[in-house]
């Protein structure tokens, strides 16, 4: 199942970039993505963590809706924050808590605070994240644990 999804999404992903449908051309990236499975294959790199496909449903349904609404509100108060000439920032480093058991639970955790406009993660550990955050009051709503509790809820599909 993880080989027949990593080379769909392979090829998939040599189409967004290609942009050239030419039948020669379209076999030819076809090729090369099973070329890289199989050595992928005999590497032992294709396993749950390196490509977690069971995630799939839950993530598109239940996490990444949420993410985007938290990246689209951090975006839209980095941006009043811009606009304001006095530049209202209190960067802040704060440690928050991770409860996450897995690797890829914490991975999962750090992508998507950097990925939240005004919020860096630093550095992880195995029950905490180092945080830089553009202001005290998004260093406070991730202290909140509202992101931790919903990735360690994503989490437990593994």
């Amino acid at each position: 199942m993880r080989l027949v999804s990593s080379l769909l999404f392979l090829f998939a992903f040599w189409l967004l970039l290609s942009g050239h449908y030419v039948p020669f051309l379209v076999a030819a990236g076809f090729v090369c993505a099973l070329l890289v499975v199989l050595f992928a294959r005999r590497m032992d790199l294709v396993d749950q963590e390196g490509h977690p496909v069971h995630l799939a449903p839950r993530a598109l349904l239940i996490y990444w809706p949420w993410l985007v609404k938290e990246i689209a509100k951090s975006a839209w108060s980095v941006s009043k924050i811009i606009l304001d000439p006095r530049l209202p920032i209190s960067p802040t480093l704060v440690r928050v808590k991770a409860t996450q058991k897995t690797d890829v639970g914490r991975t999962t955790f750090a992508n998507s605070i950097t990925l939240t406009p005004g919020t860096i993660s630093l550095e992880v550990g195995r029950d905490e994240i180092l945080v830089h955050a553009l202001t005290r009051d998004g260093a406070r709503d991730l202290a909140g644990g509202e992101m931790d509790r919903r990735v360690t809820d994503f989490e437990r599909a593994l």
